[in-house]
């Protein structure tokens, strides 16, 4: 659903992390170019946005003039942070997996985002 999403923070093996309001983690993906996404089709059924509609929440100890929007091809919003589009990933299935973290899928490397919004490298 394109609600209202709360960014927050959640300690994990890879340290302190974003994640969204089940607390499964949020993933940068470094094809992106600035805000514009370049996942979408296969690509955003293995690894969805984040969507929002209207502005996003930030939780405790994330800063809220890091979140944003930026529109997907489709012309849906997509969150952002520190100007990264934000994704989940299919196969993390409970909150806190990183499964995601470090894999290369659909030309480039996917990382969990800091607080700072840089990539976490594990």
């Amino acid at each position: 659903s394109a609600a209202k999403r709360t960014v927050n923070l959640r300690r994990t093996s890879l340290g302190r992390i974003l994640v969204d309001s089940r607390g499964r983690t949020l993933y940068l993906f470094k094809k992106d170019s600035g805000r514009k996404s370049e996942c979408f089709g296969a690509c955003a059924t293995f690894w969805p946005p984040l969507r929002a509609s209207g502005k996003p929440t930030a939780g405790s100890g994330v800063r809220a003039s890091k979140l944003g929007t930026t529109r997907r091809s489709d012309g849906k919003p997509q969150v952002t942070y520190n100007g990264h589009p934000l994704y989940r990933f299919a196969q993390d299935t409970k909150a806190g997996e990183t499964n995601g973290e470090g894999l290369t899928a659909f030309g480039a490397r996917w990382f969990a985002v800091s607080p700072a919004g840089k990539q976490i490298t594990g």
